[in-house]
């Protein structure tokens, strides 16, 4: 985009048009005692960058004004002084001394403990869920005038009306289940002509898309949640944004974002960030490309656009009273600007959590981006969290893999095995899957013993547990990978809908019992300190059974995970190091008590989780 203004021009004192407005401010407010009292605003509207303007409020000044290359932009950074106080002040552009406009911006008082509410970390278990195809709680939200894309239930990747309003009505739920935090995937606007329920293509980045309720919708849901004992995480993107957001018509400069004479995407080649003989171009086409047409690459690499994605986080962690962030496509930004994004959260936030999404089947390519791992690059990273993809997908090879010459469960053991490569393990989440890949249901062939070794494992593993909507139920997408169906509407979520979830009604019994069965290990884990925070110890499987055990000074947890199609004899010996000659345990599963001493029968296909006394 060339624009007719140089910067130079742009300081020149023109006559503005009597039209001039402020048509965006952005952040629209902030709050007084922040930790970093400076806070950059983004000024937009016809001509504006001729104005000069002035704010006249106790402790609060101009620090700078800074003018780009479109005329219709300002940024001006602000110093919020210790002893400002909150209210409503005015920011006033002049004309060659001649004030034409006036904006009122607002100073707001933090909410006493928001800076110092728990954040989620290995105790927790998260309940991911895509809220246009969870519950449709206000109908008459479905439909909104002058949006680009309407309503259609029928269309796999339409809009189909699910909303803040119906996860709001399902927190008794999924607090009673035993989730104790919700992962909400994008309700940002997402103004786009179609495809736009996923919420990755934003185009406002303050805005909850009407479509799922308002801001004040948005901050009840994580108010709601919290006196249920269920943390809010939100899922947010800085990579890139929507191809009709505002300000695509009218970019403030033209690195606003990467730029190329042709189209051209990212090729997703993700070692090349670590690769020592990449070449630069190569490197430069993964991260400054698009990811789709509709999804310009924004270019952290401008300072403004950095400060702005920045605040924008700090913004809704302090409007929301945040548990955690998961940040979409951690690696595909400028690297160096992510350490500086989860640094500057953790300054305003200390020890706040966030997980990036890596979708890398190597544990060195996914431990690369964790805070504390010493990297030969030198490159450092502020990143607490990462979704655990090889061990997933470890997971599912080794519950697929029929038992023979050592293979099966020894993908899976050595996969974490290879922890060590981690700077911390047991803060990566853990996961069966998730809103972009097969069911896991389906990934295990519909095979419900195998649904059960899968859950036992993933809930007692180190990490941070998290399910995606319906797993508890058994959701399928049965002969198709299509995103449409993997993300289907949770049964019950609609007015007229002949099965529901939440009260039981249409559900088969294995469905049933899918669902206590989550129920019953949720609800356990989350007294479960020694599942939490304690020590891991796994033995190499043999015979188609794999054992683990979690263990502090205080509890011993016996994990057992069988794939014998018979019954089968597990010898106690070998465990000797650990387990006693002679135990009691109780299996959390079945409820059944026992005495442990010599050997363990183990039902067909079958896990246990043993409390040992």
């Amino acid at each position: 985009m060339k624009y007719l203004f140089a910067i130079a021009m742009s300081l020149m004192l023109v006559s503005v048009n009597a039209q001039t407005k402020i048509d965006h401010i952005e952040p629209p407010n902030w709050w007084v005692g922040m930790n970093n009292p400076n806070v950059q605003l983004l000024i937009h509207g016809k001509d504006i960058g001729y104005l000069h303007p002035i704010i006249n409020y106790d402790d609060v000044e101009i620090k700078q004004v800074i003018k780009v290359e479109n005329p219709n932009y300002l940024f001006l950074d602000l110093h919020i002084g210790a002893d400002a106080k909150a209210g409503k002040l005015a920011i006033d552009f002049l004309e060659k001394g001649k004030k034409v406009l006036t904006q009122n911006w607002e100073l707001e008082t933090r909410e006493s403990d928001v800076a110092s509410r728990e954040t989620f970390d290995q105790s927790d278990v998260l309940y991911l869920i895509t809220p246009d195809r969870f519950i449709n709680g206000k109908p008459e939200n479905d439909m909104v005038k002058g949006m680009r894309e309407k309503p259609n239930r029928t269309n796999k990747g339409g809009r189909h009306g699910g909303d803040i309003e119906g996860l709001r009505k399902s927190l008794d739920y999924i607090s009673d289940l035993g989730f104790t935090a919700i992962w909400v995937n994008p309700v940002l606007e997402n103004d786009m002509v179609e495809y736009s329920y996923h919420g990755y293509s934003t185009t406002d980045f303050y805005k909850v898309d009407p479509r799922f309720g308002t801001n004040e919708d948005y901050k009840q849901l994580a108010k709601e949640a919290r006196s249920k004992g269920v943390k809010l995480i939100m899922d947010m993107i800085v990579n890139h944004c929507g191809s009709y957001h505002w300000w695509m018509n009218d970019m403030p400069s033209e690195d606003w974002i990467n730029q190329w004479p042709e189209k051209t995407y990212t090729n997703h080649k993700k070692t090349l960030v670590q690769d020592p003989y990449a070449s630069q171009k190569d490197r430069k086409q993964f991260t400054d490309g698009w990811f789709v047409e509709t999804m310009p690459d924004m270019n952290q690499r401008n300072p403004l656009m950095a400060n702005y994605l920045t605040q924008n986080a700090i913004w809704w962690i302090e409007y929301l009273g945040l548990a955690g962030i998961r940040m979409d496509t951690y690696p595909y930004p400028d690297m160096e600007y992510m350490t500086e994004w989860t640094k500057r959260v953790d300054e305003e936030y200390p020890g706040f959590n966030v997980v990036g999404e890596e979708w890398f089947g190597d544990p060195s390519i996914v431990a690369y981006w964790q805070e504390g791992k010493n990297n030969p690059n030198g490159y450092t990273s502020d990143l607490k969290s990462l979704m655990d993809f090889p061990l997933q997908q470890s997971m599912v090879s080794a519950l697929n893999t029929e038992e023979t010459w050592g293979t099966g469960w020894i993908t899976l053991y050595e996969t974490l095995a290879k922890d060590f490569i981690y700077a911390k393990a047991d803060e990566l989440v853990v996961f069966p899957d998730n809103h972009d890949m097969s069911r896991i249901f389906t990934q295990l062939n519909e095979d419900y013993q195998k649904f059960q070794n899968a859950m036992a494992y993933t809930l007692t593993v180190r990490g941070v547990p998290q399910l995606y909507y319906g797993t508890e139920i058994l959701m399928t997408n049965p002969g198709t990978t299509d995103h449409g169906i993997i993300r289907s509407d949770f049964p019950g979520g609609w007015a007229g809908d002949t099965i529901n979830a939440m009260t039981g009604e249409g559900l088969t019994e294995q469905q049933k019992s899918a669902q206590a069965f989550i129920k019953k290990l949720l609800n356990w884990r989350k007294t479960a300190e020694v599942i939490h925070h304690g020590k891991l110890l796994h033995f190499l499987p043999q015979d188609g059974v794999y054992v683990m055990f979690r263990y502090n000074e205080d509890k011993k947890v016996m994990v057992v995970l069988n794939k014998n199609p018979n019954p089968y004899s597990l010898k106690l010996d070998r465990f000797s190091e650990i387990l006693p000659a002679t135990s009691n345990a109780k299996d959390i599963i079945s409820g059944k008590s026992m005495v442990l001493k010599g050997a363990l029968n183990l039902e067909p296909n079958t896990p246990m989780i043993l409390e040992i006394n």
